[in-house]
């Protein structure tokens, strides 16, 4: 049952309901002691609400900015509330159906803010443990300024034992209602119900997750029984050919594609640390510009097109262009804008879905 807006919650005054996942509901607040606009969650059910009560004990110790802030935890007439900071923007799983495919630079700007996050919740003992595109919002939305890690619903203290309430046949944190939609980023320990999950286990789903953003698909796929056995036994998928065979794209993606392989072996001591994974993200070359949405006006010579946007025409040539879509006459691209005469250029530019975020 939804919560009527204007209501208040202690002090928090319900300005509009966000949507929901398999545990809580989410609504947008405002702060009416401090002045500030927040998000405001509360659990669904009496399983959400032990995992909800985990989640708002963990993310309290996490203080970084690619980390969703926890601010208040308030229990009224025996429902929960966790207050978090407000990030205005989408969560990566709905920018993924408009940008099926990211490019790599954008890709390895991904890849530097979990790291960095990841480093910070790992430093305080946590391990996330659903980390999916969901979990993951982009500030700024299709701008994608940065991004911020939220929801530790199903994260543990890491070395810790499983929870003997759910051991004792509650809804397992792995089982059948969560592994479906986590299960194209969970490492093959979880599937293994190992009660010991250590941060490596964050490790193998930024692998599974930088895979995803640079085909367009998780590396094992999205069907429970082929995937559960692709995890345990597959190879690596190899690079699309479109990032191989592009020079534009071919040096980067290639490194980002060695990190992949080393986040996903399944020996977890074999792979880097969240504090490695940063280090190697110093070391990449991309840029750091803000995104644009334009659409395509047409194609005045065969290797170069125009694109209108909010801040005028830009130009961009098809080399420029990355992915498996193609961009055609009124349809909708996402770039990077660099200065130019005449006209700015667009690189890199990503073709797009039709859709309304």
């Amino acid at each position: 049952m939804r919560l009527s807006d204007g209501k208040m919650i202690g002090r928090y005054r319900l300005l509009g309901y966000l949507g929901e996942g398999g545990m809580q509901q989410v609504y947008r607040a405002y702060d009416t002691k401090l002045g500030r606009e927040v998000a405001l969650k509360t659990p669904k059910n009496d399983d959400g609400e032990r995992r909800f009560d985990r989640s708002a004990h963990l993310s309290a110790l996490v203080n970084h900015s690619n980390v969703a802030r926890t601010l208040d935890y308030l229990a009224i007439d025996d429902q929960r509330f966790l207050i978090e900071e407000y990030v205005s923007g989408l969560d990566l799983g709905v920018v993924l159906k408009r940008i099926p495919q990211f490019d790599p630079y954008m890709a390895a700007r991904m890849l530097h803010g979990l790291a960095r996050g990841l480093a910070a919740v790992h430093a305080v003992g946590v391990v996330h443990r659903d980390l999916k595109p969901s979990n993951i919002v982009a500030v700024g939305g299709l701008k994608m300024v940065d991004i911020k890690i939220t929801d530790f619903g199903v994260s543990k203290m890491s070395e810790a034992e499983v929870d003997t309430g759910i051991a004792g046949g509650v809804l397992s944190l792995t089982g059948s209602k969560t592994l479906i939609g986590h299960l194209p980023y969970l490492a093959p320990e979880i599937l293994r119900r190992r009660k010991t999950v250590t941060p490596c286990a964050d490790v193998w789903a930024v692998g599974a997750l930088l895979f995803h953003f640079l085909a367009g698909a998780p590396p094992f796929g999205h069907e429970l029984a082929d995937a559960v056995v692709q995890i345990m036994t597959a190879p690596v998928p190899p690079l699309p050919q479109e990032i191989v065979t592009h020079p534009q794209f071919r040096g980067l993606g290639q490194e980002l594609y060695g990190i992949i392989v080393s986040c996903l072996q399944r020996d977890p001591d074999s792979r880097p640390t969240a504090l490695q994974l940063v280090d190697l993200c110093d070391r990449l070359c991309y840029p750091v510009g803000e995104r644009e949405v334009g659409v395509v006006e047409g194609f005045p010579g065969n290797s170069f097109g125009f694109a209108r946007t909010a801040n005028g025409t830009v130009f961009f040539h098809n080399d420029s262009v990355f992915g498996k879509l193609r961009p055609g006459a009124g349809s909708e691209i996402w770039f990077s804008r660099h200065a130019g005469q005449p006209r700015d250029r667009a690189h890199p530019v990503v073709p797009m879905l039709p859709g309304e975020a």
